[in-house]
């Protein structure tokens, strides 16, 4: 550490001291007026200055005796049954006061010892909770005091456990939704100096440590297809974020409870293994397991009975228990609500284009998942390091969020991208103090392009679109169609609650009623509940003859993929119908704008069983990069076009570089794979640093 940072460090350390003095010196002050058993003077009066010196004498000393005789006493009492040393904390700290009284060289105080448990947990609790306003922006000091707390016995355990020679562990980092050529263009503007640094790229560092390569998503390029692909090493049958499951009869979602139980299912009954953590593994803040045994905050899990290793929301309760911790996320959560608000009023005030509504309660669930998603899933890993654990996979939303609302390239998402580089130098350090090397690899589910929403370019959902094409009565006010979904189901697996009740325009439709429409970014997908198999385009034609070309036909529409009984799978573009089997990279015909790939993921999902019956992307401008979400979102994903395809992998130059071009999440899940397979064979000694 350099010189200039030390003093910084310590300048900033000396100044949280002071101010925490001072606050309890007027705590104590106060304390001394509003209660007759607590007095700082003596009964025949002192003069003010005396008293604020008693005062200040008094709350250093208990300061310095909750640091130093607190820690002992707590060991001291180990063996103590945890209800009676609950009760005894109080009286102990009481007590400390009492002797901080006793030994003020000034003027020695008075307390009842009824007084003197109430006035230091007061005390106690002022104390911590300024401290932890303080630290809001420090990081350094965050990261002490998440060692400081973390379970000694446990990071012990650890290190017997793995003493002698150690193989490294693996932290697997995804920021949801962050593209390739975002990442590359916050680190060329200084967004992300640790991102910077590792790859070379910043004028103060060494030689580059990672590699970073980016890979193409499926066609559903959402976190549920990515994430099962790379957590469990197969997406097969995810054609979207949502679709209609005709064998079922409903809607599954890939962000409901229930729904990521059944993908979880099958993509282990398909892959043949449990997945990339099974082997000492924790997930945290993820859609799926991935086969670890540890898991918190896991959205496959929140459906399943309550008990150990179902605990979807434990990592919520270990971090809010410490109530520092609560003060700094608490905090935090306020200035990210007004910052949002200001910034949504910023927008409205100079005009933006595109713009979405910011309002009602999307304040709050923005700074849910930016600050208490971020803060409890990055405590959650540096436990994970500090006790040893091989591998860690962890998802933090708070990018996709944002930019969903402001655009993958503004100013409010750049300011995220900044708060994530610095987690991500938070957990870097952290693993000085694990007992295992731990390489970073640092990667993304799909990215965002941007673009004005498909309703408010064209006046009309594609609900209502498909409506009028059945020649069905199209309501005046269009129904507002679901946005936010991932943070939305972060907030509600928090809360226990259900998620995406309602999500979509029909989750139990009626046989023989409307067609079930449904967006995932600018993906849409439409489907016939009371036919059980999926529809030909001869079968759509004889029901509803206009519905396929007012589709195909319309400029916010880039092309459709049907089933003809004659032709097998056809795009339909704009009064072209080519069968998908004559396609290929070389003659991509209406789908050359997508760019090379787009015929094989369009291939790929025609043969899942439950692709759809009409599947339906967005038109795509390869001049500006944009697309028409079907969703209120002007940064979108879930499709085909532009940026939200183009993901990024990066990892330490010490992993071998994967071999050729990254397509589909299956590939990047093999890669990975590897990576740790290669790790746990290969041993470091206990000078091993971090990687």
């Amino acid at each position: 550490m350099r010189v200039k940072d030390r003093w910084r460090r310590g300048a900033g350390q000396l100044g949280r001291s002071v101010a925490v003095w001072v606050v309890s010196t007027l705590t104590m002050l106060a304390l001394a007026g509003l209660l007759p058993d607590f007095r700082l003077e003596a009964p025949d009066g002192a003069s003010a200055t005396r008293l604020g010196v008693t005062a200040a004498l008094g709350a250093g000393v208990f300061g310095l005796l909750s640091a130093l005789v607190w820690p002992l006493l707590v060991r001291l009492l180990l063996l103590v049954p945890a209800l009676v040393l609950g009760l005894l904390v109080f009286f102990l700290n009481g007590g400390l006061l009492l002797v901080a009284l006793w030994v003020n060289p000034v003027q020695r105080g008075e307390a009842g010892p009824q007084t003197a448990v109430v006035v230091a947990a007061v005390m106690s609790a002022v104390a911590s909770a300024t401290g932890g306003a303080l630290a809001v922006r420090d990081d350094d000091a965050y990261r002490r005091r998440l060692y400081r707390l973390s379970d000694r016995r446990n990071r012990r355990e650890a290190r017997a456990a793995i003493e002698g020679p150690v193989t490294p562990g693996i932290v697997f980092v995804q920021l949801d939704g962050v593209g390739h050529d975002v990442l590359m263009d916050a680190v060329e503007r200084g967004l992300m100096p640790t991102v910077a640094r590792r790859l070379g790229k910043d004028p103060a560092a060494h030689a580059p440590t990672h590699r970073i390569a980016p890979w193409r998503t499926d066609w559903s390029s959402q976190t549920g297809a990515s994430q099962l692909g790379i957590l469990h090493g197969s997406n097969d049958d995810v054609p979207a974020f949502r679709w209609y499951d005709k064998q079922r009869r409903e809607v599954m979602v890939c962000n409901r409870p229930s729904s990521a139980v059944v993908l979880e299912q099958r993509a282990v009954k398909h892959s043949g293994h449990p997945g990339l953590l099974a082997v000492d593994g924790a997930s945290r803040g993820n859609l799926f397991s991935g086969g670890a045994g540890e898991q918190a905050l896991v959205l496959s899990i929140a459906a399943r009975r309550r008990g150990k290793g179902f605990r979807s929301r434990s990592g919520y309760f270990a971090y809010f228990a410490d109530p520092a911790n609560a003060v700094r996320t608490a905090l935090s959560f306020v200035a990210e609500v007004f910052r949002e608000i200001g910034q949504s009023l910023r927008a409205r005030a100079e005009r933006r284009r595109p713009r979405v509504n910011r309002g009602g309660l999307y304040p709050l669930l923005r700074a849910f998942v930016t600050v208490v998603q971020r803060d409890v899933v990055a405590y959650a890993v540096a436990g994970d390091m500090l006790t040893g654990r091989s591998a860690v996979y962890a998802d933090l939303v708070a990018y996709d969020e944002v930019a969903h609302h402001s655009g993958p390239r503004s100013r409010d998402a750049a300011q995220v991208l900044r708060r994530l580089d610095r987690t991500l130098s938070l957990l870097e350090k952290v693993a000085e103090h694990s007992p295992r090397p731990y390489r970073f690899v640092v990667l993304s589910d799909h990215g965002q392009s941007p673009g004005e929403t498909f309703r408010s370019r064209y006046g009309l959902s594609l609900g209502d679109m498909v409506r009028a094409g059945c020649g069905l009565p199209v309501p005046r006010r269009a129904r507002r169609t679901r946005s936010g979904a991932e943070a939305r189901a972060a907030v509600l697996a928090a809360l226990h609650r259900p998620v995406e009740e309602g999500a979509g325009e029909h989750l139990l439709p009626t046989p023989g009623a409307e067609p079930v429409v449904l967006a995932s970014g600018n993906l849409g997908l439409v489907s016939f509940p009371d036919v059980g198999h999926r529809m030909s385009r001869e079968e759509i034609d004889a029901r509803h003859p206009a519905l396929l070309s007012t589709l195909a036909d319309h400029p916010g529409i880039g092309f459709l993929l049907v089933r003809s009984e004659r032709h097998g799978a056809l795009v339909m573009a704009h009064g072209v119908e080519v069968p998908l089997a004559g396609l290929s990279d070389d003659e991509p015909g209406p789908l050359a704008c997508y760019g090379p790939g787009a015929v094989a993921a369009v291939r790929r999902t025609d043969g899942f069983p439950h692709t759809a019956d009409i599947m339906i992307n967005s038109m795509y401008d390869p001049a500006t990069g944009e697309v028409h979400a079907f969703e209120e979102q002007i940064g979108s994903h879930g499709g085909l076009g532009g940026e939200q395809s183009r993901a990024f992998l990066m990892a330490p130059m010490t992993l071998p570089a994967p071999e050729g071009e990254l397509v589909g999440a299956e590939a990047v899940h093999r890669v990975l794979r590897r990576w740790l397979e290669g790790s746990r064979d290969e041993t470091f000694g206990r000078a091993a640093r971090n990687v």
